[in-house]
C-alpha cells in the first residue's frame, strides 16, 4: 500500500517542528535496481518504485562535483569503463557493476593543494538537471531539501580514504587545509543551490560518511578539532542565508560524535542503522526536542527475514515514540534481499499504527458517552 503525498509538506513541517502530524512521514534513501527486478508482481514493474511507494519529502542535488568541465570517457574495453568522473579522480568501473575503483587520483601529493582551483559553484551546468527535478519534486507535492556532501567524505575522493586518514594522523595541518578547501566548495554550492530552488523552507542536507558500523572511522578528539569548526561555520552560513533546518546523513554508528553534531547546529540525523547501534526509540528519549531522526527502520535483518511479527514489533516502539514528531520512519535503502511482501508489510503497518489523528479522532468516539 503506497502513501500519498498530497499533505507531505505539511506533515515532514510538523515533524521536523516537534509536533503531531497527521501521519507520521515516510523517507525512504534509495530503491535498489534488484528490487524491483526480483519481484513477481508485475504492478511494481509497471509503474515505478517511487510512484508505488512515495518517500514524504525530496532531497535533490546539484552537480557538486570539483570538476564537472572534465567529467568524460577516457578508455573502453569489453564491460571496463576507464572515465574521468569530476571528483578529480579516474575510475574504472564494469557496466554490470555498482562500485567503482579509482585508479588515479589528481591529489596524490600534498604539495599538489595550493595549485588546485576547483570549477565555479555558479556554473549553470551545475543547475539543468537539478532544477527539473525540484519543479518535479514539488508538482508531487513533496517538501524539497537541497543535497551535499561533507568535508570528510568529499576529500576522501580528490585525496583517498586511507590516505585522508593517515594525513589526518601524520600531516595534520595538510589535511585540515583540504577540507577546508573543499567545506568551502560545498557550501558555496549549497547556498548557490538554496538560491535556484528557493527551498530556504526546509533546507539543506549534507551527506558525509564518517563512521562504520562500529563508530566513527577517526576519533572523536579529531572530529572537535578539524571537522567541528567547519561544521559549525556551514551550517552557521546556511541557516544565516535562511535555511531553515540542516540534515547531516551518516551511516554507521555516529552516536559517539551526536553531542558535537547537536552543538554544530544539525537538526536532524539521518539514516539512523539499527544495524550500527542506533536506536530510534533511545535516541527520541534522550534527544527530542534537539535531534529530528529520519529513517530507523532496518534494512539489514528485519526486513529481509520477512517475519510480519518481528517487522511490527521493530516498527510499533518507533512509530509511538513519534506521535509528538521528530520522526520521518524510514530505511537506508531497499535492496534486492527485502521482498515485496515484506516491504508492503512494512508500509501497511506504518500507513496504519501511524496514521496518529485518525487514531485519535477513533479513541475520542470510543470514549464519548452514548
Amino acid at each position: 500500500m503506497g502513501l500519498t503525498c498530497d499533505d507531505s509538506v505539511r506533515i515532514v513541517r510538523e515533524a521536523m517542528s516537534f509536533e503531531m502530524p497527521n501521519r507520521l512521514p515516510v523517507f525512504e534513501g534509495s530503491f535498489w535496481s534488484g528490487f524491483v527486478e526480483a519481484s513477481t508482481e508485475q504492478a511494481v514493474r509497471e509503474r515505478t518504485v517511487q510512484d508505488k511507494y512515495p518517500s514524504d519529502l525530496a532531497v535533490c542535488v546539484a552537480r557538486e562535483e570539483f570538476f564537472p568541465t572534465r567529467v568524460r570517457e577516457i578508455a573502453r574495453r569489453g564491460s571496463d569503463l576507464l572515465r574521468d568522473d569530476g571528483w578529480g579522480r579516474l575510475i574504472r568501473t564494469k557496466s554490470d557493476a555498482f562500485f567503482v575503483e579509482p585508479v588515479e587520483r589528481l591529489l596524490d601529493d600534498p604539495r599538489k593543494l595550493d595549485a588546485i582551483e576547483f570549477d565555479p559553484p555558479e556554473l549553470d551546468m551545475r543547475y539543468t538537471a537539478f532544477a527539473a527535478d525540484v519543479v518535479q519534486q514539488r508538482e508531487a507535492g513533496k517538501p524539497v531539501f537541497v543535497k551535499i556532501g561533507g568535508p570528510f567524505i568529499r576529500s576522501t575522493f580528490i585525496r583517498g580514504e586511507a590516505e585522508l586518514l593517515t594525513d589526518l594522523l601524520r600531516d595534520p595541518g595538510f589535511a585540515r587545509a583540504l577540507v577546508e578547501k573543499v567545506a568551502g566548495h560545498l557550501l558555496r554550492i549549497a547556498l548557490e543551490s538554496l538560491r535556484r530552488a528557493d527551498a530556504y523552507d526546509f533546507g539543506v542536507w549534507i551527506y558525509d560518511d564518517m563512521c562504520s558500523l562500529n563508530g566513527p572511522v577517526f576519533s572523536p578528539a579529531t572530529f572537535e578539532e578539524v571537522f567541528l569548526p567547519l561544521y559549525c561555520q556551514m551550517v552557521s552560513a546556511l541557516k544565516g542565508a535562511g535555511a531553515r533546518w540542516v540534515v547531516l546523513h551518516c551511516d554507521g554508528c555516529l552516536e559517539p560524535l551526536l553531542d558535537m553534531v547537536i552543538d554544530a547546529g544539525i537538526d536532524g540525523i539521518n539514516p539512523v542503522e539499527p544495524r550500527a547501534g542506533m536506536d530510534v526509540v533511545k535516541l527520541m528519549d534522550r534527544f527530542y526536542g534537539r535531534l529530528r531522526l529520519i529513517g530507523g527502520v532496518c534494512n539489514a535483518v528485519v526486513l529481509p527475514e520477512g517475519d510480519p511479527k518481528r517487522i511490527r514489533e521493530h516498527l510499533v516502539p518507533m512509530i509511538e515514540a513519534g506521535r509528538h514528531g521528530g520522526l520521518i520512519i524510514g530505511t537506508h535503502s531497499i535492496g534486492p534481499d527485502v521482498s515485496i511482501d515484506a516491504y508492503d508489510c512494512y508500509r501497511r503497518i506504518v500507513a496504519k499504527e501511524g496514521a496518529y489523528a485518525a487514531r485519535q479522532a477513533e479513541a475520542a468516539t470510543r470514549q464519548s458517552p452514548l
